[in-house]
């Protein structure tokens, strides 16, 4: 599980200015930024879905039983073992039947993560989350090249960016802010302090799990 890294640098992501932070150097440096108390068990869905700083991204019927709130980082190696190998499932077998709503919402715990949110919020409303899944799914390419900066761009033109709309898209203070409010709400309020966590009609189940243990939780709240 990832926890989140102190000292996030400000919003002026071009190429040289990503390069030079030393988050990137240490991607998976886990330096805690919050007081780590357990938090609450269970939170109540009131609380859990009242609006917060910025607006959710969800798939599946709002009228559905069962509601899976995600807090994910895009850098979280968990988190991307949990979007290649186990959403699949969840998605076949319970967002499009109606049974669940599933809500992802972004904890970026380093400078590529907040990149990589900030990318798919500035692309349009529709394709939100082909991009988390692009970037999931190509995660250990990224990570692992030399150039972060080069690879999440090569992959946000991909995704339809140029070059100057994916550097506009990282100096947007607003988006910026927006997140990092998410973030501290999250911990500070729900007790997130680390990817991914999920809430299941408002019980918390920290770190990765399998397809069929979120199946478990789902079919008792059914």
């Amino acid at each position: 599980m990832a926890a989140p890294s102190g000292g996030f640098p400000l919003p002026l992501f071009t190429r040289r200015q990503f390069a030079a932070t030393a988050l990137i150097a240490g991607l998976f440096a886990a330096a805690p930024a919050f007081a780590q108390d357990e938090g609450p068990s269970e939170v109540p869905m009131d609380q859990l879905m009242a609006p917060g700083p910025i607006p959710d991204h969800a798939l599946g019927s709002e009228d559905a039983p069962v509601t899976i709130v995600e807090y994910a980082s895009m850098s979280c190696s968990h988190c991307a073992d949990f979007h290649n190998e186990t959403y699949p499932k969840l998605k076949e077998q319970y967002i499009d039947t109606g049974k669940v709503r599933f809500v992802f919402r972004e904890f970026p715990i380093d400078a590529a993560a907040f990149a990589i949110a900030m990318t798919a919020r500035c692309a349009p409303e529709d394709r939100y989350f082909d991009i988390i899944d692009l970037f999931f799914e190509h995660q250990l390419d990224w990570i692992r090249a030399e150039d972060h900066y080069g690879a999440i761009l090569d992959l946000a033109k991909q995704a339809g960016f140029s070059e100057e709309s994916f550097e506009a898209c990282l100096q947007n203070q607003e988006l910026f802010d927006g997140l990092t409010a998410r973030r501290d709400k999250a911990s500070k309020e729900f007790g997130v302090h680390g990817t991914p966590t999920f809430f299941i009609n408002g019980e918390k189940l920290v770190g990765a799990r399998s397809f069929d243990e979120i199946k478990a939780k789902i079919e008792a709240a059914l």
